[in-house]
């Protein structure tokens, strides 16, 4: 990746990890993103997801329609120039599929947690998408424990309230840009609504990150790396000692731009009921509670859906 966002070796974790917490918590307040290499995802996890998802994009229009999703786009298909980030006048020049949660058992919460959605034309689809939204939810309570050290919090202090949270496994398809002066970008500028977001990359240029000094600093992934950023959800939580930086999809000019890209991010969320209050030990003199009045993860995401134009 750009030199700008360091990468780390999560590796370092099986030695007590105290320097690897450090270094990271220092990415995260600096960058609000932050790479790891040896994280423990099989390439053939990888791999098999991104044939299907890919498989899924070159199905005809009315077979992927069938899946499209409900107001709020939490599970299926969401349409080509859909999502619109906010303060932006034109939608996004993209096209995605969501797979929420499977649950074990009962369901707290039916009418959030809502069945997945399934193509029938791909009969490995299902099995692909759920064995990498595995690994990535396991990757992310490993990454919220690195937090929560650096936050002096036990190290399982967001477990418990993640476990049955709505993250969201995106399989994103950016088509070839067909108008290359269209004022619309593959993804305009936007902050991330959940706790964290994993990111499989391509290795496609476009990515860009907001720097402190305003200027946007491009982020390519690299084989082997996951890129974690930090979302509006740990930014409220944190009293902004987390950042959750605006990036955005820009589009490639040239024969890039005639090419497609696919990118796959999971957001993470809390359970809906879980309580965003501002966390004690990141109020201080210098840093008041920006935050008094508190909110639940869902209530929060609904209202981050409607500025979207997704409900």
């Amino acid at each position: 990746m750009s030199h700008e966002v360091p990468v780390l070796d999560l590796a370092r974790l099986e030695s007590g990890g105290d320097a690897l917490v450090r270094e990271a918590g220092a990415a995260y307040r600096e960058y609000g993103f932050c790479g790891f290499r040896n994280h423990g995802i099989p390439d053939q996890v990888i791999e098999s997801a991104y044939r299907e998802f890919k498989a899924f994009f070159n199905l005809p229009e009315e077979s992927k329609m069938a899946l499209r999703s409900e107001p709020g786009g939490q599970r299926g298909y969401t349409p080509f120039a859909t999502e619109q980030a906010r303060d932006n006048p034109v939608p996004d020049l993209k096209e995605f599929f969501h797979v929420g949660r499977e649950m074990d058992g009962g369901n707290p919460w039916p009418q959030i947690l809502k069945p997945n959605r399934w193509p029938r034309d791909l009969p490995g689809f299902r099995g692909a998408a759920l064995d990498l939204y595995g690994e990535l939810d396991c990757l992310g309570h490993r990454v919220l424990g690195i937090i929560a050290r650096f936050l002096e919090l036990p190290e399982g202090w967001f477990w418990p309230s993640v476990g049955q949270g709505n993250s969201i496994l995106r399989a994103i398809h950016y088509p070839p840009v067909s108008d290359p002066d269209t004022p619309a970008v593959r993804a305009a500028r936007h902050e991330d609504i959940n706790l964290i977001t994993l990111l499989i990359g391509s290795n496609e240029a476009g990515l860009e990150i907001l720097a402190r000094d305003g200027s946007w600093v491009p982020v390519t992934s690299i084989p082997g790396t996951i890129v974690v950023n930090i979302g509006d959800m740990m930014k409220r939580l944190t009293n902004h000692v987390l950042p959750s930086t605006p990036h955005r999809v820009v589009n490639p000019a040239g024969e890039a731009g005639r090419q497609p890209r696919y990118s796959v991010p999971f957001f993470m969320h809390p359970d809906p009921d879980f309580v965003i209050r501002t966390l004690p030990g990141c109020i201080t003199a210098d840093n008041p509670d920006r935050y008094p009045e508190a909110v639940s993860a869902d209530e929060f995401l609904m209202q981050r859906l409607r500025e979207n134009r997704m409900l």
